[in-house]
């Protein structure tokens, strides 16, 4: 509501009038805005990271079991290898010390 107040004062040679007037007060409206997108931009940082990171550590077991098996496969190839090669050895070993055994049934 309005309100309004008048102040007249004289000196005798002049008169001065003043009206003051007051509209209700002055209304302040605050009015609270959107963030700037920093904390979705920070997020969504975090989210590519941890995505590349993922990626690296799944590539990496990969890799690692690539590699176990390489090396199981070449494992078992030297346990193939060296089991021909004993078989080989006993052979002729084993008929040489037949031929110096002398026959005790003649």
């Amino acid at each position: 509501m309005a309100t309004e107040r008048v102040t007249e004062t004289s000196d005798g040679a002049t008169t001065e009038r003043v009206i003051e007037r007051d509209h209700g007060g002055d209304t302040t409206v605050v009015r609270d805005g959107g963030g700037s997108g920093a904390g979705l931009l920070i997020a969504l940082a975090v989210i590519v990271l941890v995505a590349i990171a993922a990626w690296f550590l799944f590539n990496s077991a990969r890799n690692d079991n690539l590699q176990t098996s390489a090396v199981t496969g070449a494992a078992s190839d030297v346990s193939q290898a060296a089991s021909s090669a004993a078989s080989s050895v006993s052979s002729p070993a084993q008929d040489a010390s037949a031929a110096a055994t002398p026959d005790t049934n003649r």
